[in-house]
């Protein structure tokens, strides 16, 4: 049997399949394993009972139950859900923008499947673009989305040191370089591993580029405002026709629905919709029904606010200060915490690759990530991508606390023997 190009590349090794397989076999294998990988969001009773209670009333309504179940979604996704969140978006930021303006995908993932396959790789006067990203490291899930080789490029961040044991990575727009081989800029906000948030003005001189040079710039706000908007620092959300923003219901504590939102110019969505219907048909119907009256009543942004945002605050702090304990006297430095849930440690120096790190944790009975894998499109001879990892601090405190205990013992493991 022979594998086409397109079936040698998206069946072989990759970042995104080897995290979700390694999640599923420690699941199975060990299920003692501390896990501290993968972007799967803390369970909060209070949410999940707000869910259930809306689900139920689904399920008792007929009328609910057929479009939930029994009906195909145009290929926009449901419009009642479309039209309930522009609204939402209407109201709460003052956008111009209707129900055409958005369209519902099955998660996040294939959205960015379909978004960079749209914008880059062959062109139709048989040049190539590639997909910038203008801040790496970058979410692993974007490094094999593309159909062809060469697809990503990238600027090297500007790394500041905020603290005795802290840093942040700064866009360097004096090496941003953005030519002709650019099909679009994408960013995620806040930053998928490192919690980074791009403040206002680094993200209006990344619009400005953009337009000057007539491609998008994709902003990917899976853990951003509106919602979950599990963000500590100040980080409203930005939206122009030029602009493509990607949501996710995932982070609000509902990955298993794969409810993903793209918001863009009417071309673009009419672009991501018949390039989608080929790919999926339809999009599933159960996170918009859920989702619907929850936006539109304001539930689901008094969730967020109140519930999910301060939930994520309190463990972000327990996590920092249980690291500073757990790692004194190693050379740490930690990415100073803007937003998601993640840590992203910086050992600098480490004597093995944080993909040898990684093995070693996952025998002593925790599972992160490897920072290696996040820096796409750079220059894989910096040392610096091969001395980071990331630790999800969503789960339950005593896990975090046993987790990086762990982690700073085969740390300095790795540091004794040089």
């Amino acid at each position: 049997m022979k594998l086409s190009a397109f079936g040698e590349k998206f069946s072989a090794r990759s970042g995104v399949v080897d995290l979700m397989r390694d999640l599923g076999d420690a699941l199975h294998d060990n299920p003692d394993m501390l896990f501290m990988g993968g972007g799967n969001p803390a369970r909060l009773p209070a949410v999940e009972a707000v869910y259930r209670d809306r689900l139920r009333a689904l399920l008792d309504d007929p009328c609910q139950w057929q479009r939930l179940a029994g009906s195909y979604q145009s290929p926009g996704g449901d419009r009642g859900f479309r039209e309930a969140l522009a609204n939402h978006l209407q109201r709460r930021y003052g956008w111009t923008l209707g129900p055409d303006n958005i369209a519902v995908t099955n998660g996040s993932q294939s959205a960015y499947f379909v978004l960079y396959n749209l914008f880059a790789g062959q062109m139709p006067d048989g040049s190539h673009r590639k997909i910038h990203l203008p801040l790496s490291p970058e979410y692993i899930g974007y490094a094999d989305a593309g159909i062809g080789v060469d697809f990503f490029s990238a600027t090297p961040p500007r790394i500041a040191l905020t603290g005795a044991h802290e840093f942040e990575y700064r866009l360097d727009t004096s090496r941003l370089d953005i030519d002709e081989t650019v099909g679009a800029l994408c960013v995620s906000r806040p930053t998928n591993p490192s919690g980074n948030v791009l403040d206002t003005d680094e993200l209006a001189a990344l619009e400005a580029l953009a337009a000057a040079r007539d491609i998008p710039l994709i902003v990917d706000g899976a853990y951003g405002a509106p919602f979950p908007d599990i963000t500590f620092t100040e980080a409203a959300p930005r939206w122009n026709p030029g602009t493509i923003l990607t949501l996710s219901l995932s982070k609000l504590g509902l990955p298993g629905l794969r409810t993903g939102i793209i918001v863009a110019s009417e071309p673009v969505v009419a672009a991501f919709n018949s390039t989608n219907t080929i790919l999926t048909l339809a999009s599933g119907a159960l996170g918009p029904a859920l989702a619907e009256d929850l936006i539109s009543s304001g539930a689901l942004q008094d969730l967020t606010d109140a519930t999910i945002k301060p939930f994520y605050r309190d463990r972000m702090q327990h996590a920092v200060a249980t690291a500073q304990r757990a790692l004194a006297g190693l050379p740490y430095r930690l990415h100073r915490p803007q937003g998601a849930f993640f840590l992203w440690c910086w050992f600098e120096g480490l004597p093995i690759s944080s993909a040898e790190l990684y093995e070693r944790l996952k025998r002593a009975g925790v599972l992160a990530i490897p920072g290696e894998r996040f820096f796409i499109g750079l220059d894989p001879g910096w040392a610096h991508t091969r001395e980071c990892m990331r630790l999800s601090y969503a789960q339950d405190p005593r896990v975090v606390e046993a987790g990086l205990a762990l982690v700073a013992r085969e740390v300095r493991r790795a540091f004794d023997a040089g």
